[in-house]
């Protein structure tokens, strides 16, 4: 529900661009709703195994941020209308902020444990950049993504690891190796 909301403030539309900054488990839900919206996605990663299920779930681009300029590829495509920034440090914000067109929106749902982010005033006004903040859902935003799921839209992915393994699963989420949700069984 959290990027559901973020993609309905985003206001994507089926002839938007909107690149998604961080395809960990929020990213890669972000992307499927905006898929859902009609827009074409580019999702932004660092890990290439992360990237190719952005891709098998709807992304029509994937970058690796560490191999490529993100900003410069999502500019050579004319710009986001959107950005989604779901990756926690602010590096991804400000490349999220950066790779708008005029009239963009940048939606941060990932929180940076600075808890700061620069925001170049004279581009943002210049360009009409809009900065949108996104916390979680109303309950109508929990129904209509439980009605996604249920008709078959959108597909989480994941991955079970045994309750003793817990301390490695937290060890791969922080570290950005955990391709997918992790589910721990008893």
């Amino acid at each position: 529900m959290t990027t559901y909301k973020a993609v309905k403030l985003s206001k994507a539309l089926p002839s938007d661009l909107v690149v998604v900054f961080g395809v960990g488990g929020l990213g890669l839900m972000a992307l499927q709703y905006a898929r859902i919206a009609g827009a074409s996605v580019v999702a932004v990663d660092l890990f290439d195994d992360k990237l190719q299920l952005a891709r098998d779930l709807g992304a029509e681009y994937v970058v690796n941020a560490r191999s490529q300029d993100p900003v410069e590829f999502v500019q050579g495509l004319g710009g986001a209308d959107a950005s989604i920034a779901t990756a926690a440090s602010a590096k991804p914000l400000d490349r999220a902020f950066r790779a708008l067109r005029r009239g963009g929106s940048l939606v941060p749902v990932g929180l940076p444990a600075e808890n700061r982010m620069e925001l170049p005033i004279f581009e943002t006004v210049l360009q009409g950049i809009n900065v949108v903040g996104s916390i979680v859902g109303t309950r109508r935003d929990l129904t209509e993504t439980f009605e996604l799921h249920r008709d078959g839209k959108t597909r989480v992915a994941y991955e079970t690891r045994r309750l003793e393994d817990v301390n490695e699963a937290f060890a791969d989420v922080e570290s950005g190796h955990a391709t997918k949700r992790l589910v721990l069984e008893l």
